[in-house]
């Protein structure tokens, strides 16, 4: 009777409680697979750098074994990592700090201007792919004589980080305030110095995500590498093809030197990881 009169009744708490416990559950379930696929490849990776070659094709020793450093003690004696690791920073750091000296006074141009179209075009240019300013790339830089020097590498991953680097600081510079640059110019500034003094410390993170972004494209990158890199100027991912020979490939210092490869970004990215999310949702919420 009583269910009868009060159709509309809501339902008990215990079984409203029961639909969100369940849920949750579900939620988290799904979040941990989704997180052992996307992190198993990389707990692979390190968990073989600690075996020795049968260790690593054997199953049964997937993750009960005798961990041993003897890979990385291959990687930096036998097969001198050291200087890849250095090449690698300082054309990273150099093709990243000519894209920001050349992307933020051009970005700033497009934004304070509105000239849209040429923010198209640069971002046309970001992509098309890097394989197809290889040849031209080559012919140049073997005419002057620059092939298998810092420089050529540096001035071809501009070539790519520029566009990028333009492309996320001109929202950037969009959500900026003009009220800020009327009242410098009211007061005398002039625009170099309204941009060296106001603008540039305002966009400190959006340059942190630009600058970050970009290391880790020239840090990562093979292509150029290829063509334009020698003895002198081997790259981190040109030297991994020391491991791989015609008979066999050395899997554990393999492993080794893809970890060595691959902590220092994902420290860098943890660590940043605030002036990331700031810098690539800057302008996302405009008033």
């Amino acid at each position: 009777m009583m269910h009868a009169a009060y159709p509309n009744q809501a339902k008990p708490k215990s079984a409203r409680f029961s639909r969100k416990a369940i849920s949750s559950v579900t939620f988290y379930v799904g979040l941990l697979l989704i997180l052992g696929v996307i992190c198993f490849p990389f707990l692979w990776m390190i968990l073989a750098s600690l075996k020795t070659q049968v260790q690593i094709m054997s199953m049964d020793q997937l993750f009960v074994f005798s961990p041993i450093l003897n890979n990385y003690q291959t990687v930096f004696g036998q097969y001198e990592f050291v200087k890849p690791i250095m090449n690698s920073l300082i054309i990273g750091v150099a093709s990243t700090l000519l894209a920001i000296l050349l992307g933020l006074p051009a970005a700033y141009a497009i934004s304070r201007y509105k000239q849209n179209m040429l923010g198209l075009i640069i971002l046309m240019v970001r992509f098309i792919p890097g394989i197809t300013f290889l040849i031209p790339w080559y012919i140049i830089f073997s005419k002057m004589g620059l092939v298998d020097t810092h420089f050529a590498l540096s001035l071809s991953h501009l070539l790519i980080n520029l566009p990028f680097i333009i492309w996320i600081m001109i929202p950037y510079f969009d959500s900026l305030p003009k009220e800020l640059e009327e009242a410098a110019i009211v007061d005398g500034s002039s625009i170099v110095g309204l941009f060296l003094r106001i603008i540039v410390p305002l966009s400190v993170p959006g340059i942190i995500t630009a600058s970050l972004l970009s290391f880790i494209f020239s840090w990562n990158n093979l292509v150029f590498s290829m063509a334009l890199a020698g003895g002198k100027t081997q790259t981190l991912p040109l030297a991994i093809f020391n491991f791989i020979s015609y008979a066999a490939i050395d899997w554990g210092a393999l492993m080794a030197a893809a970890v060595l490869i691959t902590i220092p970004i994902l420290i860098l990215s943890l660590t940043s990881q605030r002036f990331i999310m700031q810098g690539l949702t800057a302008g996302a919420v405009k008033g």
